[in-house]
């Protein structure tokens, strides 16, 4: 699995890549502060962390005793929060046209039927924006309504105003596109509960080019690819890059540019990759995205790394077991990777925690990256600041059986 060492690690640089997320990256330095003593506190071990100095890249420094041994491990979030944000810039008008495209493209591409053959929760979950903005705007056309139909009852009936019925009807159009718009300005300010816009903008980010990365990203990921080069030059033993949720097939790019490239050591640190909560195919379906199934290609076969992807069945917004490289129909015949196998959260959470985050779905999507109450193999500040390197711990692990290797997508062509 990858390069190997018998030496326990000591030292260990850690980049993690979020998802679709505009939020800083403090939120997660917290919350791998608190999860981590949760965690410890479960299992047995020291774990703490401590802001790391200013840099190139956000981040923090973490001390851990594990099984006996103290690791240092340098954590930093590759950050393009700015992207996302710049993304979401759009008006109200500007959101339900991105709605009608998005839809458009997963429909008319036939991305959409071939994804609910994988899993319908993460489809189910793409389709909530667009019910819930169109809930919305119906419910904002209702009250346009209602305000238009009030306005001509009280100018004519109640008030008896003989006034041109071109101006009685201008008033009454008027008071209620004016109801309506504010309606809808009303839900956007609540998107933080609702997460309508959040996720339209999500989606429409991936489809605006039909599954290719659009200029401003593909400048990111080679900004990313120098600084995960820059690491394995470093006298640390591992090298491990996170990936979670969209931030996975960024992860998968970086890296198969980085061994393209040739720029991984032969005697340098073990280079290792974790997905966790992986959406994949919602790129690797679409008609343009070359890019990454070349990418997915590549990376399965190469011997310089070691690639652990893990889900759940319990994560409605992952498509979970998944192996991203079958069913993206870009499997090569020396394909080794990944390993994919299941976080379990119906065992790993005790009955009682997985009653309380059963519904709560956006914030199973992050439990990987959180404590487990009866924790089995999998666990993440183990992973991330443990004296194991990623081959060593999961090398013996069979993948999942109930794993998912059936190529779905239409499109598999991929960049020459």
């Amino acid at each position: 699995m990858g390069k190997t060492s018998s030496d326990r690690v000591k030292k260990r640089r850690v980049f993690y890549i979020p998802g679709y997320d505009p939020i800083h990256p403090r939120r997660y330095r917290e919350l791998y502060r608190k999860e981590g003593a949760a965690q410890g506190a479960v299992s047995g071990y020291e774990i703490g962390l401590k802001p790391k100095p200013t840099g190139a890249h956000y981040g923090w420094s973490v001390a851990a005793r594990i099984d006996g041994v103290d690791v240092q491990a340098e954590v930093d979030v590759l950050v393009w929060s700015d992207i996302v944000r710049d993304s979401m810039d759009s008006s109200i008008p500007a959101t339900y046209l991105q709605l009608i495209r998005t839809a458009w493209v997963y429909i008319g591409s036939g991305a959409l039927w071939r994804l609910m053959k994988l899993r319908k929760g993460p489809v189910i979950a793409a389709l909530y924006p667009v019910g819930m903005l169109l809930l919305q705007l119906g419910l904002a056309a209702a009250l346009g309504l209602a305000v238009f139909q009030m306005t001509m009852m009280v100018l004519v009936v109640l008030l008896s105003l003989s006034l041109p019925i071109v101006v009685v009807g201008g008033a009454g159009l008027a008071l209620g596109l004016g109801a309506a718009f504010a309606l809808l300005r009303w839900f956007k300010k609540l998107d933080g509960k609702f997460y309508a816009y959040y996720l339209m903008h999500d989606y429409s980010y991936s489809a605006g080019a039909n599954g290719a990365n659009p200029p401003e990203l593909e400048a990111r990921i080679a900004v990313f690819t120098d600084a995960i080069a820059q690491a394995l030059q470093e006298d640390v033993q591992e090298v491990l890059v996170v990936g979670h949720s969209s931030g996975a097939h960024l992860g998968v790019s970086i890296l198969a540019d980085l061994i393209r490239q040739g720029r991984v050591p032969a005697s340098g640190p073990t280079l290792s990759f974790l997905s966790l909560g992986q959406v994949v195919p919602m790129v690797s379906f679409l008609p343009e995205a070359h890019r990454l199934r070349g990418d997915l290609r590549y990376l399965s076969a190469c011997g310089e790394l070691t690639w652990v992807d893990v889900t759940a069945p319990g994560d409605g917004c992952s498509f979970a077991l998944c192996d991203p490289v079958a069913v993206s129909g870009v499997a090569p015949k020396g394909k080794q990777w990944p390993l994919v196998f299941s976080a379990a959260f119906t065992q790993t959470l005790s009955p009682e925690r997985w009653k309380e985050l059963r519904w709560r779905f956006f914030r199973l999507h992050f439990q990987y990256l959180c404590a487990f109450d009866r924790p089995k193999d999998y666990d993440y500040f183990q992973i991330t600041a443990g004296p194991l390197t990623l081959a060593e711990r999961y090398g013996a692990r069979p993948p999942s059986r109930s794993r998912i290797l059936r190529a779905e997508s239409k499109y598999t062509s991929v960049c020459a």
